[in-house]
């Protein structure tokens, strides 16, 4: 029997999966996170980064917060990820709640989708009115203040690299050295990026599907999600390549120029939120490099960096990569790829004795911190979003779960090893479900609720009281 939410991740994320061998420490509960508006801490090295859900540091990332959350924890814990996701909020002049801001506000909008999420598999309504009012104001300040109007596209760096280990020379220096915040360097608030903008795409389809379940009049949301999905077509697209590119330059002498780099962020992000059309994404699929023990966050390695000197940010295994990575192929419905990275990763924790660290060498799958302005960072274990991507991949992945307002449906990718895994005593709204999964496969044969054949497929947003769920996959 595994007890995934009991890993080293120390985030109590709990979900009892069997047939698939795992160490199981004892769980460290936190739930004592502030409900309401949150201070930022100023820019601190990412080796020491404030983790959501972790009882340790009470003052969590925007973008970690909404992560965990989309990836387990509104699911696995729905009161810790609420107040996680109202941790990170402040108030405006006037007294609405907003985002927190702070130095890192390339990728905030990822709370937008996270809180949305939350709203899927919780119902809560109350929590889906104030992220309405958040996601409408967030959208509304970016747009006024980062959106490129010559481009089309929303500026500043790529998701999560707040490193300048994750860029080229330039707008990175050509010699390893000078500050390890991405934004002390000039032109770096200017490019314009890929995984970011993708999220903004994210961002205003979700407000407009919030306001169409709260009955808010319509809004130009989905137009402008529209325009920016064909401006990242046409501009990020590499036909010799089948992928899309890193990100534009956006200061002179490079204004305009596409970075060919791999981001691995990036490429999943285009297609989770269908920015890729199919063709794209299936070539997405089939021509991203990938190390023996998984993909990376940005490929090549730079100039300054190789094997023997990797970049923090560039040809080293991010767990939080992968779980997004892993998701874009289940989309896909590409099973040979979402059960190579899943094998990768449970590779990687295994040879970590179950500590999920935030990072990996992924030839060797030794923990490796990388290299970042001259400094050999360390990687530091117990990282929720590591652990919340594993059981993203499980979750999402295997058992398929997918939420939307009209009810729970599955999209299950069962690779052989995972044949029979169960996951006992999920919540979903005001239903406590037991999942059994028989088979294997990417097709999902026959629902059945208590013992009776689904006709709809789907287990409704009404249902209450325990009960059991089994999919025969083929």
């Amino acid at each position: 029997m595994v007890e995934l939410g009991q890993t080293r991740s120390r985030a109590d994320l709990r979900a009892r999966v069997h047939r698939h061998p795992h160490r199981s420490p004892e769980p460290h509960r936190s739930n004592r996170l502030r409900q309401g508006p949150g201070k930022r801490p100023e820019h601190q090295p990412d080796s020491v980064r404030p983790q959501a859900l972790r009882q340790e540091r009470q003052e969590p990332w925007t973008r970690d917060a909404s992560i965990n959350s989309w990836n387990a924890a509104s699911l696995l814990e729905p009161q810790i990820a609420k107040n996680t996701l109202y941790a990170v909020l402040d108030k405006n002049e006037k007294g609405e709640p907003i985002v927190q801001p702070d130095n890192q506000w390339w990728d905030k909008v990822i709370w937008i989708y996270g809180a949305w999420n939350h709203y899927l598999v919780t119902g809560d309504r109350e929590f889906l009115k104030v992220s309405y009012g958040v996601a409408t104001r967030l959208l509304a300040l970016m747009r006024k203040d980062h959106f490129d109007s010559e481009f089309g596209l929303f500026k500043g760096p790529s998701f999560f690299n707040d490193g300048i280990a994750g860029y080229p020379a330039p707008p990175a220096p050509a010699e390893d050295t000078g500050s390890t915040f991405v934004l002390d360097h000039p032109n770096t608030d200017r490019i314009m990026a890929l995984s970011t903008n993708c999220l903004y795409v994210a961002g205003y389809r979700t407000a407009a599907k919030m306001a169409a379940e709260l009955g808010e009049p319509k809004g130009e949301e989905e137009k402008l999600a529209a325009e920016l999905t064909q401006t990242i077509r046409k501009r990020f697209w590499m036909p010799k390549d089948g992928r899309f590119g890193y990100f534009i330059h956006g200061a002179a002498p490079l204004r305009g120029q596409l970075d060919a780099s791999q981001e691995g962020t990036g490429l999943s992000y285009a297609i989770l939120f269908d920015i890729a059309t199919p063709a794209q994404a299936r070539s997405i699929l089939s021509r991203t490099h990938r190390e023996p023990l998984g993909i990376v966050d940005v490929y090549p390695h730079f100039e300054r960096y190789s094997d023997a000197h990797p970049g923090r940010h560039n040809v080293l295994v991010w767990p939080v990569v992968q779980g997004l990575w892993a998701r874009a192929a289940a989309h896909q419905r590409d099973l040979k790829v979402f059960n190579e990275e899943l094998t990768h990763l449970t590779q990687l924790a295994q040879g970590s004795q179950w500590n999920f660290y935030e990072i990996y060498d992924g030839k060797s799958g030794k923990v490796e911190g990388g290299w970042q302005s001259g400094i050999h960072f360390g990687s530091v274990p117990h990282q929720t979003w590591s652990a919340s991507a594993y059981l993203s991949m499980v979750l999402n992945g295997v058992f398929g779960l997918r939420f939307s307002t009209t009810g729970l449906t599955f999209q299950p990718l069962v690779p052989a090893e995972w044949s029979g895994a169960k996951l006992t005593g999920i919540a979903y709204r005001n239903a406590t479900l037991d999942i059994q999964i028989k088979g294997q496969g990417s097709h999902l044969a026959s629902l059945t609720l208590d013992g009776v054949p689904s006709i709809t497929g789907k287990i409704a947003p009404s249902l209450r009281g325990k009960h059991t769920v089994e999919l025969v996959v083929e």
